[in-house]
């Protein structure tokens, strides 16, 4: 049965209503995705598309559920909802592994066709392991890898393409070194291809493994009582909504404000590149604030679900916001991986230097997301009906 949408603007409406509502509509997405997985084969290794969706389904709704939790907790039993927060989390970042490497792949060997002018995907069947054995040491990549920075760096900076623009976008072709850019980005492509799909069945294995578990019973369990019954405190009906969004709101404020917006007004100034060839492993240290702000931008929109159950007023810039936050933490992973494909050992050089250059031009990628969300954040909120 369709449930009923509370209008927080409707004073006879209490805003515990309006929360409960919003969380049991979510539960119930969350249940039905669970039962359409399980009927199109999601627990076997040959899910269909149908399941795919569903588990992407699930996450979405764990990921509600979670912000909602943590958004307006002075309205809901603290126990309860701290315990159950972060095995949502849990649950998100499990189901979301396989989609992200996938996506990762596709993005990294899309880059590399048009960095090298190829037209066919590099896979494993055309450049097999052998190609790299007994190749140049670590030291000649690493060179390698340097030399491939500083190119793609200066290339970038030519103006190879427009601030904002995606990874999969059209560039002019990559200047000299075309020939060893092309030698070595098949073997590169193959690298990346054992890699991320090894590191994607993986995460499905995982996926399986977690969606059988107990720990996953749970969860669902949980989910299934907020269906019906929603844990609120006793002072609830007397709280107001309204501050508890605004505080939301303020605090992606005040993490857009400790960001280097300044620097990003500038396109190509090549921030994104600063220790970008550092041996060290750990995730870029410039990328955390930016990935907080996208976690905090999700949280301000989940929580204007909340206060308009029936359409949330679209807002452009925040619109647009998202989107360049998303192609910077996929472009901020990308790079990742293939930094950590360049740390291969005994490959040759031709593999490093496509690898470099395919790091610094995906680098280049963060560097133009970051130009494009304070392009778009600095202007006035733009809202339409």
């Amino acid at each position: 049965m369709a449930q009923r949408h509370l209008d927080p603007t409707n004073p006879t409406t209490a805003p515990a209503d309006a929360v409960a509502g919003y969380l049991r509509e979510r539960a119930t997405e969350f249940l039905r995705a669970l039962r359409t997985h399980r009927e199109t084969g999601g627990g076997t290794t040959n899910g269909n598309e149908e399941s795919t969706d569903a588990a992407l389904a699930l996450r979405r709704s764990a990921r509600r559920i979670s912000g909602t939790l943590h958004t307006f907790r002075p309205l809901l039993d603290a126990d309860w909802s701290e315990s159950l927060r972060p095995e949502l989390a849990w649950l998100s970042g499990t189901l979301g592994r396989e989609h992200a490497y996938a996506a990762r792949l596709d993005r990294l060997v899309g880059a590399l066709n048009r960095l090298s002018g190829a037209t066919n995907l590099p896979t494993q069947t055309s450049v097999t392991a052998r190609s790299d054995a007994g190749a140049a040491p670590i030291g000649a990549a690493a060179g390698s890898r340097a030399a491939a920075g500083s190119r793609a760096a200066g290339a970038a900076r030519a103006g190879a393409a427009a601030p904002g623009a995606t990874g999969t976008g059209s560039r002019p072709p990559a200047g000299p070194d075309r020939g060893n850019l092309t030698v070595g980005a098949a073997k590169a492509g193959a690298l990346l291809d054992r890699q991320l799909t090894l590191a994607r069945t993986r995460a499905h294995s995982a996926a399986l493994q977690a969606l059988g578990s107990s720990r996953f019973h749970a969860v669902a369990d949980s989910v299934a009582v907020l269906a019906s019954e929603v844990p609120l405190t006793p002072t609830a009906t007397a709280m107001d909504l309204g501050p508890l969004a605004a505080a939301a709101h303020d605090r992606l404020h005040d993490a857009v404000t400790g960001l280097p917006l300044h620097t990003a007004g500038h396109p190509y100034n090549a921030e994104a590149l600063i220790h970008g060839l550092s041996p060290d492993t750990a995730p870029h240290p410039q990328d955390a604030p930016w990935h907080q702000v996208r976690l905090l931008l999700r949280l301000h929109r989940y929580a204007l679900e909340v206060l308009h159950p029936e359409a949330v007023p679209v807002d452009v810039r925040l619109l647009t916001a998202g989107e360049a936050l998303n192609r910077h933490r996929d472009a901020s992973e990308a790079a990742s991986a293939a930094a950590a494909a360049a740390r291969t050992p005994r490959i040759a050089p031709a593999t490093a230097y496509a690898l470099g250059v395919l790091h610094a031009d995906q680098r280049h990628e963060v560097e133009a997301s970051r130009f494009a969300f304070q392009q778009c954040w600095q202007k006035e909120a733009v809202r339409t009906p």
